[in-house]
């Protein structure tokens, strides 16, 4: 059973930067795609970021261009820099391993 953990999150300002991060566990981390998905309040879970074993990357268009996906395999760590944060990127952000797995969520609440 595939474990995924992320710390962080928290409370920025509007147009400030934040950085995610999902530690999993399991040996065969590099061969599966990760992704970073939200849900704000009252609405549908949607994806965010996505990156697969061979580094190709897919965005949704809210985040084009201020969010960037990385990934670490020596370390089992998908990485989520958001930057130029607005109010509406407010949501429980999930890590999402080979579409499948989940992890518990951490909350990013963008607001002055």
């Amino acid at each position: 059973q595939v474990q995924l953990v992320e710390p962080g999150g928290g409370l920025v300002q509007p147009g400030g930067s934040l950085r995610l991060s999902c530690a999993a566990t399991g040996s065969l981390f590099r061969l599966y795609a990760m992704g970073w998905y939200r849900q704000a309040p009252g609405k549908q879970r949607e994806l965010v970021a996505v990156i697969t074993s061979t580094l190709n990357t897919n965005y949704a268009d809210s985040v084009k261009g201020r969010f960037t996906i990385s990934r670490d395999n020596a370390k089992n760590t998908v990485y989520l820099q958001m930057n130029s944060l607005k109010p509406e990127d407010t949501a429980v952000y999930y890590c999402n391993q080979a579409f499948k797995y989940w992890g518990q969520g951490t909350q990013v609440t963008v607001s002055s």
